[in-house]
């Protein structure tokens, strides 16, 4: 699996460690970011969250475009 942001940059020698969560396409170390959720699970009449957040990794693409402001 190869970082498709390394793809572009004509880098072929980067290997992915994860799959965007938002995409789908393959990030590497230098390229992803991880970002943190709130996990929610139905209790009664609404949402709890939980104490701990979980992570979500996503490609510098999708991290741009989701903190552009």
């Amino acid at each position: 699996m190869r970082c498709y942001d390394c793809l572009q940059e004509a880098r072929s020698d980067t290997t992915g460690i994860g799959v965007c969560s938002r995409c789908g396409l393959a990030t590497c170390e230098n390229h992803a970011r991880v970002r943190q959720a709130q996990v929610t699970r139905q209790i009664g009449m609404g949402a709890s969250y939980g104490p701990i957040p979980a992570r979500r990794v996503v490609c510098h693409t999708c991290d741009m475009a989701e903190t552009a402001h």
